[in-house]
């Protein structure tokens, strides 16, 4: 496959125009406002954001933000699941080595998280309105994870794929075998705070910080493992060729 950036860019270009599609969507849809707790689920996901890993064989990286991503998408309004979200995203983008970011990279991800973010709040609250009994309660989060996982993995995969002239599927493959236990893991945590939260109060995605910051040490000390083992195999077949 040849490189394709104009179509890249047209790429990012419509995700731009969907992002700013659901920001309107939620303005529109805005009801409820629950401002305490969408401030400390702003703090926790932006604290969260910055503990992100390099994905190997990806151009991009992995925070461990998303329990409290989705945990807004399930208790607050749309409007102020997209602001915890595309903050948290925000401060993601942002390097850590003090360069500038990226203003195409940043508004992408931004973007993306946004469409994200009201595919899942909508399906998520499509059970307040008179859905099947079967389509209620334990299900919708799962359903919800999965279109935020498809939405969120799918056009990544396109805009790797067209800016660095590889395969859609082989590179959407690679990203699901990274992040898929990451997802299912932040699911299965916010389903719990879910469940507890109408007995405690909203400090409860204060206790999840400790669990993300082990997945994130994990993910740190996995990766840079497996790099290190591919540098010494790459390093014995060039002294195996050498001979």
């Amino acid at each position: 496959m040849s490189h394709n950036p104009r179509q890249a860019t047209s790429f990012i270009a419509l995700i731009s125009v969907a992002g700013l599609c659901s920001i309107g969507y939620g303005l529109i849809h805005a009801t409820t406002w629950h401002p305490v707790e969408a401030l400390a689920l702003l703090g926790i996901a932006a604290a969260a954001s910055r503990m992100k890993v390099k994905l190997p064989g990806l151009t991009g990286n992995m925070s461990v933000n998303l329990p409290f991503v989705l945990l807004a998408v399930a208790e607050l309004n749309l409007v102020e699941a997209l602001v915890v979200a595309c903050a948290s995203t925000a401060v993601q983008c942002w390097p850590k080595d003090e360069t500038t970011p990226k203003p195409v990279q940043m508004l992408f991800n931004i973007s993306l998280m946004a469409t994200a973010i009201a595919l899942g709040w909508r399906v998520f609250h499509q059970g307040a309105n008179g859905q099947p009994v079967w389509l209620s309660g334990a299900m919708l989060l799962p359903l919800a994870v999965l279109g935020f996982f498809l939405m969120q993995t799918v056009p990544v995969s396109i805009v790797i794929a067209l800016t660095d002239g590889r395969l859609v599927w082989r590179v959407w493959t690679n990203i699901v075998q990274l992040t898929f236990p990451y997802y299912v893991l932040s699911a299965g945590m916010a389903s719990m705070v879910i469940a507890v939260r109408q007995h405690v109060g909203w400090q409860v995605p204060l206790l999840l910080l400790p669990v993300m910051y082990g997945t994130y040490r994990s993910y740190q000390i996995y990766f840079g493992w497996n790099a290190a083992e591919h540098s010494s195999l790459g390093m014995a077949k060039a002294a195996t060729a050498g001979h």
